[in-house]
């Protein structure tokens, strides 16, 4: 049998990296973990329980109160759960998105929903995804992706994801949304995003998703074999 590993996947928003993760996971019988659905499930609770995390919330008092977990769903999707209550959809907001953007650098939440991170990957066999997996939650990862494209591809898929739900977007403020979250996400004082000396990068501006999945699966079963 072969020994099972930790895949930490990184990089920008709107690469894909949700995508890529549980397609990984499905090929090599892994489990997946959505971190960004973790960060945005605290911004949900923030927004829906009128918490302002920029005028220093108590987060000592707040964060006992969230608990966050995966479910799995007949169709086979995952779905998240907040308190017992299925929010996969209201997760996926552009509000929502922003307002985790805001949660993520702060100290107090990163601590906790990392602790809870690192305690998946103990028997390893796991596919993560985030901003800091190869970098801080695990920095000892056997395989890590750090995923990118241009802003305005990524605003574009962006754009596409919002109207197949039947929002109407503004291209020009969904590509300055992607680029104030690039900003965010690469200067704040903890765990900025960054690229892993150690990482594999996959640059998906112009891959179809089936050439990147296959680039992405040699990758793996070569790592696997080492």
């Amino acid at each position: 049998m072969k020994n099972k590993i930790i895949v930490a996947i990184d990089g920008y928003s709107s690469c894909g990296k949700s995508t890529v993760a549980k397609a990984l996971a499905k090929y090599a019988g892994y489990t997946y973990v959505d971190t960004g659905a973790m960060y945005r499930a605290v911004a949900l609770y923030c927004m829906e329980h009128s918490i302002d995390v920029e005028a220093g919330a108590d987060w000592n008092n707040v964060l006992p109160h969230v608990e966050i977990r995966f479910s799995l769903m007949p169709d086979g999707t995952q779905h998240t759960m907040l308190n017992g209550e299925d929010v996969e959809a209201r997760i996926r907001t552009l509000e929502v998105g922003n307002m985790a953007s805001r949660v993520s650098p702060i100290k107090e939440v990163r601590a906790f929903l990392v602790a809870q991170q690192q305690a998946m990957g103990i028997q390893k066999g796991i596919v993560m995804d985030g901003r800091d997996i190869g970098t801080v939650v695990f920095p000892k990862a056997e395989l890590k992706l750090f995923m990118t494209a241009s802003p305005e591809v990524r605003a574009q898929r962006r754009y596409d994801e919002l109207r197949g739900k039947g929002e109407t977007p503004v291209f020009a403020e969904v590509l300055a949304d992607v680029n104030d979250r690039d900003y965010r996400d690469t200067h704040r004082d903890e765990s900025p995003l960054r690229q892993a000396d150690d990482a594999v990068v996959i640059d998906n501006s112009s891959l179809t998703p089936t050439e990147q999945m296959e680039k992405i699966c040699r990758i793996f079963d070569d790592r696997i074999h080492r």
